[in-house]
């Protein structure tokens, strides 16, 4: 079985990898991180959400199909599947790109009425909760797709809440282009989704922010070996000694084997090979991004270089799961078997 991407595919990478350069350069990334987040920890949420979030470029991104990727074509979307959705998330996260992606998506390709055509078109901005795990962006959504476990009378919770309904306390994050909300207390305002099975949201929700691990872990090898090729010392590239060599060799390989894990997961839709590409995708981000600052040495750690970015949003990538020991023990399950 061949999986590596089709022509289609391959045409589909380069669109978004365009739209987002011209849309969402380094320039704006560097403009975001300057504006930051409006709002203060334990403060009230500031109307309009914080300014990283640019809902002029989420309605292009509406309009070019991101959200409705994977409608069928008769309902308006672009009828596609899983498998594209993963290349488009891992551009996404290869430029940073804030916002709630994986929420829109989600809420786009699955909920009913009148939500899920906003989410399509990117007019409406649906925060993704999994308690007990922070909330990105709530400041900045218009609703908050939340995703419980099977209760004890196997009725799946799954609710659908007004960002204004969905108490959560305001705390500090890593991330200057991803602010947190800590969730507490009942929400109200909401709506039950009875009919909707949590268990696969999930599932693409730990797939879909995987891709953005591994676009974000590419790109800091990319980062790496770059610099190593420029940057010289003792009249020489740094990339010409063996310890530099060894790094950006063992970022090559996290990336490879990340990347070969997610896309497998996306064509099989299997939990088990969810779990091991969730964890080796968070694992590739974070550590690709500590390898790529010791490659940039000193400049590595300053403000201007934009290796600290990633670390971060891996970080918080990472904590957003909220089921990192859901996921060990299910691939720990699946192994045993």
């Amino acid at each position: 079985m061949d999986f590596q991407p089709t022509e289609d595919q391959e045409a589909l990478r380069t669109g978004v990898r365009e739209l987002l350069a011209g849309r969402f350069p380094r320039e704006a990334l560097r403009a975001a991180v300057d504006a930051g987040d409006t709002s203060v920890a334990g403060g009230p949420r500031v109307a309009g959400g914080p300014q990283v979030v640019d809902r002029a470029l989420w309605r292009e991104l509406g309009a070019a199909g991101f959200f409705a990727l994977r409608l069928p074509e008769a309902a308006g979307g672009v009828g596609l599947g899983l498998p594209e959705a993963v290349l488009v998330f891992e551009e996404a996260g290869r430029v940073l790109l804030p916002g709630p992606l994986v929420g829109t998506h989600l809420a786009a390709t699955h909920l009913p009425g009148p939500v899920a055509a906003g989410a399509a078109a990117g007019d409406l901005l649906v925060a993704l909760a999994l308690p007990p795990a922070p909330v990105g962006h709530l400041g900045a959504v218009d609703a908050v797709l939340a995703l419980g476990e099977r209760g004890a009378s196997s009725v799946p919770r799954v609710g659908l809440f007004t960002a204004d309904g969905f108490p959560a306390a305001a705390i500090r994050s890593a991330d200057p282009l991803t602010p947190l909300h800590l969730p507490h207390g009942g929400a109200h305002g909401g709506e039950p989704l009875t009919d909707v099975d949590p268990a696969p949201l999930r599932r693409e929700a730990a797939l879909l922010t995987a891709a953005q691990q591994v676009g974000s872990a590419g790109r800091t090898l990319a980062m790496a070996v770059q610099h190593a090729r420029e940057r010289e010392q003792f009249g020489r590239p740094i990339g010409a000694f063996q310890a530099v060599k060894h790094l950006c060799a063992d970022m090559l390989v996290r990336v490879e084997m990340a990347r070969t894990a997610v896309y497998a997961a996306a064509v099989s839709g299997d939990g088990f090979e969810t779990a091991a590409a969730r964890l080796l995708a968070d694992d590739a981000a974070a550590r690709n991004a500590r390898d790529c600052l010791q490659v940039f040495g000193g400049m590595g750690f300053t403000w201007e270089a934009d290796v600290h970015l990633h670390i971060k949003r891996s970080w918080v990538l990472a904590a957003g799961r909220g089921d990192a020991e859901r996921l060990e023990e299910e691939l720990a399950a699946g192994l045993l078997a």
